[in-house]
């Protein structure tokens, strides 16, 4: 998934504001049910960020996707605490030979949450409501994941808009959806599965063509409907009742006429505590029931206390990015060897991540397949670095680092520490590094995607188990926050996603880490597997190394 709120496909950057909406503020919260050993019908979740709007459609960003993925089923999903693909509202799909004719046979008996019957035409009416985007909706900060699956609209209105990938969708009949595209795509049939292509009523599609997203500027105005509840419908297990901005908390209760397994507790409560303290806290006095991103030095307290602390499997990575067009010195090859030599990555696994980190040595985890066991690996020597700096002329170099500040991510769970320790071996290298902290949200994802750092560190969590999800989303083309235009990276990288078969798709993966890594773009450092919270008497759900936890599944004792 993507860091919130976006990051342009083609460097645009976008301040985003969202719409104003009249909201109930209540004088105080409820308690977190069941924390006393009581159970109850409540679950309260902590999460660290708002989320951006009520339409997944809208969205890229995962504290969106967390809420919405109660309430929402696209196509396809991964099967509970995984990775692998399996039926959502498809129960089951196939790919023509080319990979470019979709089949799926849909499942039977589901309602939206407005009442309205699941099929063939609605799915149909999705894809095409989304096709045929037009104004503020064409740019790529409120319909990133369209145009990075399915590419741009029936019309583009932006000359640099992709080519469409997307060239129809058809109710073969009530319970049978084939969807086509123009070209073979490494981001099909995973793309199905995202929440971005999650499948709402056509009865509330309706209600949405209604409304405009606006632009002045480069702020974005979300429409009103995705900034309250009542109008949205999905399929899923839970259905969206408020979202209280005030007391930042989206409520959700369950949908009892759910095609499924029902959700075994009533009421889902998602709860913004945007501090690992704050949060850690709130588990502990029992305003909460569970809460994500917990800190490492954290995890031992709260097992001991007899909390739940279950880690996810690793599939995220953190790097070092390098933005060459901000400073010149970093088009060399020999500096950006040097700084890869310079960091200690080992140091920041053991210090700084939860056990079970691990040292990247490529751009995507080890869990994807496409790792390459034969990519050129930067050992962690200061020496080298001072040699190769000497070498290119740099021995004085003198570079800004920026880092971000008032967040934690999956793959970044204490970035200040982190940025100190990165800071501390370049200056031992001999490089002068001047601090540059900014506020996460707006300023440093504005920044990045502008390519104002010269140092930056960033990272990802797959949104679904291809390669092409990691290497293809920075390298597959020029993107302001790197600077570069290597055609040979470009075209190692975009072989692989043309490929249907999957074997040989996976061997082009090998090949293009291998390029990336000679190139050396910058520094992938470490892959964490982020940890999860939980009261003493809940039984989880399954934990999701896509950061993808189904609350439905959730219990008290």
């Amino acid at each position: 998934m993507r860091i919130p709120n976006s990051r342009s496909l083609r460097g645009l950057t976008a301040a985003v504001a969202i719409a104003v909406v009249a909201v109930g503020c209540s004088s105080d919260r409820d308690k977190a049910d069941g924390e006393e050993g009581k159970g109850g019908d409540t679950f309260v979740f902590a999460s660290p960020g708002d989320p951006a709007s009520l339409d997944p459609a809208l969205a890229s960003d995962g504290e969106t996707f967390r809420v919405t993925r109660q309430s929402f089923e696209a196509l396809l999903k991964h099967e509970s605490g995984g990775s692998e693909l399996t039926g959502a509202l498809a129960e089951t799909w196939s790919g023509d030979k080319t990979g470019k004719v979709w089949t799926f046979n849909l499942r039977k008996g589901v309602k939206f949450h407005d009442g309205e019957a699941f099929n063939a035409a609605a799915v149909c009416a999705n894809y095409d409501h989304w096709f045929n985007w037009k104004g503020t909706y064409q740019s790529s900060a409120v319909s990133y994941y369209w145009q990075t699956v399915l590419g741009g609209f029936a019309k583009n209105e932006d000359e640099e808009a992709p080519k469409p990938n997307y060239k129809s969708c058809v109710a073969k009949d009530e319970n049978t959806a084939v969807i086509t595209v123009g070209e073979t795509s490494a981001n099909l049939p995973g793309g199905f599965s995202l929440q971005a292509l999650a499948i709402h009523s056509p009865k509330a599609i309706k209600e949405y063509e209604k409304q405009e997203a606006t632009a002045k500027g480069d702020a974005i105005t979300y429409p009103e409907y995705s900034q309250k509840a009542g109008t949205v419908a999905g399929t899923g297990p839970y259905k969206i009742t408020k979202w209280n901005k005030g007391n930042k908390e989206v409520s959700l209760e369950r949908f009892d006429g759910y095609w499924g397994e029902k959700a075994k507790i009533k009421k889902l409560v998602f709860r913004t505590i945007d501090t690992e303290d704050g949060r850690r806290q709130a588990l502990q006095a029992g305003d909460i029931n569970g809460y994500d991103l917990v800190a490492p030095a954290d995890v031992k307290t709260l097992e001991g206390a007899g909390f739940q602390v279950p880690t996810r499997d690793v599939f995220n990575l953190l790097y070092l990015g390098m933005t060459q067009s901000k400073n010149k010195a970093l088009a060399k090859p020999a500096v950006r060897q040097a700084i890869a030599h310079a960091v200690d990555r080992e140091n920041i696994v053991r210090t700084q991540l939860p056990d079970g980190g691990k040292v990247a040595t490529q751009f995507m985890p080890d869990t994807v397949a496409g790792h390459s066991p034969n990519v050129k690996k930067y050992a962690h020597d200061t020496a080298k670095a001072k040699t190769l700096l000497a070498s290119a002329g740099e021995s004085g170099l003198k570079v800004d680092f920026c880092y971000p500040t008032e967040v934690t991510r999956p793959y970044m769970p204490a970035p200040q520490d982190i940025f100190e320790s990165l800071k501390a071996d370049l200056e031992k290298a001999g490089i002068k590094v001047t601090p540059k902290p900014m506020k996460w949200n707006p300023d440093y994802t504005d920044a990045t995607e502008a390519g104002s750092c010269s140092l930056y560190m960033l990272g990802w969590t797959g949104d679904f188990n291809d390669g092409y999800n990691f290497i293809g989303t920075w390298f597959a083309q020029f993107d302001t926050q790197w600077g570069f235009k290597d055609r040979a990276v470009f075209d190692a990288v975009t072989a692989g996603s043309k490929v249907a078969d999957p074997a040989g798709r996976t061997a082009a993966y090998r090949k293009a880490n291998e390029k990336i890594m000679e190139y050396l773009p910058g520094v992938p450092l470490t892959s964490s597997p982020p940890a999860i919270a939980f009261g003493k008497n809940v039984n989880p759900p399954k934990v999701s190394p896509l950061t993808q936890e189904n609350f439905s599944e959730t219990s008290f004792k």
